[in-house]
């Protein structure tokens, strides 16, 4: 992934959705204020619509949402001129903000990831998977 001023990540720091206002609502309003559908939003951002429609009628849970796919969704509504940061989504689905990517930083981790014996390739993915789901709490 590559960064740069607009990396979804860098806002971590910017106020939260309006108080109340979930993944649902938030989106609901920024598709209203576009102009814009479910079903573009799914297509542009990468995401099937079946999955943005259950996201945004409250018929599947937002605290499992793929961070790639709530950054996708901020770049796609940023480029149609919606007033929305990175934070604000992930918080209305009640995620963490990560912090910012790093192509470096992501680069080094492969390099290390591949200089490692299978096991210790098995044991970095399970430190990682329990540091992902420690933060998802």
């Amino acid at each position: 992934m590559t960064t740069g001023p607009s990396n979804p990540g860098d806002d971590a720091a910017e106020d939260p959705a309006p108080t109340g206002e979930d993944l649902a609502a938030i989106l609901t309003r920024l598709l209203e204020e576009t102009g814009r559908t479910q079903k573009e939003l799914a297509a542009e951002a990468g995401i099937k619509y079946p999955t943005l429609n259950a996201w945004v009628n409250r018929t599947r849970g937002t605290s499992r949402i793929d961070a790639d796919d709530l950054r996708s969704m901020t770049e796609v509504l940023r480029l149609w001129r919606a007033d929305v940061t990175p934070a604000q989504l992930f918080k209305a689905a009640g995620r963490r903000v990560p912090g910012p990517t790093s192509e470096e930083r992501e680069q080094r981790l492969l390099r290390i990831y591949r200089d490692l014996p299978t096991e210790g390739q098995r044991a970095l993915i399970q430190s990682a998977e329990a540091m992902r789901a420690a933060s998802r709490r």
